[in-house]
Parts: C-alpha cells; structure tokens; sequence
C-alpha cells in the first residue's frame, strides 16, 4: 500500500495547496491512500465544515486534528457526521467524534488511521497517549483486522514522539509527528518494520513564523507585547508530509520517503 501523509494544513494558502495540487499528485504519485492534518486549515485555528469538505473532495480519504480540534465550534456536530475526520485518542471522554477508525483504500484493503496527544510542553493535561494507542493496536493488529496501521502523534517534544515511534514498532505502519510545523530531517524505518517521522512540517507558506505571517509573533518576541492577533500567511505553501510503501502481508514498510512539493522547499517527487 502506498501512502501519503501531509502535515498541518495551515490557513487559506496551506488549503489551496491541497485543492489545487492533491488530485493530481495521487495519480502522479500512485498513492492509495491518503491522510492530512488539518487542524490549523481554518484561520490557523481549527477546521470548520466547509474547509473540511474541500480537504476531502480534493483527494484526502481521511483528516485527522489535534489540540485545537474544536476551536471552530460547528466541528462539535460536524464530526458526529464525517466519520472521515478523526480526532485525538486521549481528548476529553465527552468530546464527539472518534480517535480511531478502520478505512478502505483504494483497492479494499484495510487501514487503521488513529491520532494520540502529546503530554510533554502541551498547554492542557491530556491522557495518557502510550495506553490510548497500546490498546488500539491491541485490537488491530498489523496482518490480522488491518494490512497497514497509521498513528499521528500530535505533541511538541521530539523525544516523546520518538518514545512512541518505538513503542509503537513493528505494531503500526507508520508513525508520523506532527504539531510543531517544523519539518525534520528523521525519516527512516525503525528495526521492526514501522516508518517513523518526528514531525511531518506544514502544508503553508514558509516565508512565516509556523505559517504566521511574520509581524505579530516577531512583535511579541522582540518587545513582549501583542497589538493584534495571529493571522495565516498567505504566500505559495509547501505541501509537506512523507510516502510510505507497505508490505501488504505483514503491514510493515519497506519505503519512507519525506515530501516537500512547491512553495520555499521543493524537493524531489517519490
């Protein structure tokens, strides 16, 4: 199975990139299946309905969130409907929707996508991640319920995404972080067969502060005071994520490629 996943989608340009450019990258790129983050897609702060509908009409088969999953309020009722949207394992027990769903690609075989966050450096005090995702892959076991198993790890310390990479190998497919819209230059295949990610950077415009255009986060560095709220850049975006080949049996990967297509840092295709 060949998968691709993209990392936070960020504002107007970062949901253009997707739009204009996904169709065509999956035939280009034979992708069978294909999962973005999308939790800053919507004025950098969460996702609402609409946005939602043209990630995946664009080409996405799922969408997962993260820490601001529902700061566009209309979410709460939307994911009830949109079984394609997944939201954190470890969020709060009342919060709607689910953080794990079994999927089809393209050719019926069957993929786990789940999303866990983080605890290290993160504002709220969430869940244990490790026993949220040690009792789904319990239950989906790679060659067994599932050919190929996806586990996005939303949180801000690279050791505690790394932690996960390793607890999760050989039982997941793919482990990707993302969160801090950092690209990082890890890509590999750990030693029992899952491909690991620290963090898959953003689908945004670079020439900014995490995809903020630059003016106010430099503001509040240089003087410690705001005048106005963060707002998208809108410059060309950076589609960035990476592909992952698995072996159909065993679910384990065989390729991990990183991806950066357009914007400030074009890369080669896979």
């Amino acid at each position: 199975m060949r998968i691709l996943f993209l990392g936070d989608v960020v504002g107007r340009a970062g949901r253009a990139a997707i739009v204009n450019q996904l169709s065509d990258l999956r035939q280009a790129w034979k992708l069978d299946f294909v999962v973005v983050n999308a939790e800053n897609a919507t004025s950098g702060a969460g996702l609402n309905a609409a946005h939602a509908k043209a990630i995946l009409e664009a080409g996405a088969d799922c969408i997962t969130l993260g820490d601001h999953a529902f700061d566009q309020k209309e979410m709460m009722t939307f994911i009830e409907s949109e079984p394609r949207i997944i939201r954190p394992l470890n969020f709060a027990k009342s919060a709607p929707g689910r953080g794990a769903r079994i999927f089809s690609d393209t050719r019926g075989r069957k993929i786990l996508v789940a999303q866990v966050l983080g605890q290290v450096f993160m504002k709220r005090p969430f869940d244990d991640p490790f026993s949220a995702v040690d009792q789904v892959l319990r239950s989906h076991p790679l060659g067994g319920s599932v050919q190929a198993s996806l586990i996005d790890v939303h949180c801000e310390a690279t050791s505690e995404k790394m932690g996960m990479g390793h607890f999760c190998d050989g039982r997941a497919s793919v482990v990707v972080g993302t969160h801090t819209h950092v690209p990082t230059g890890d890509a590999m295949i750990l030693p029992a067969g899952t491909a690991y990610q620290s963090d898959a950077g953003m689908c945004g415009d670079y020439n900014s502060v995490i995809g903020m255009e630059k003016t106010e986060p430099m503001r509040r560095f240089i003087t410690g005071m705001s005048k106005g709220r963060f707002t998208p850049a809108e410059g060309p975006a950076t589609l960035s994520g990476l592909v992952v080949e698995t072996d159909d049996s065993t679910g384990k990967a065989q390729v991990v490629k990183m991806i950066r297509h357009g914007g400030l840092l074009e890369a080669s295709a896979p």
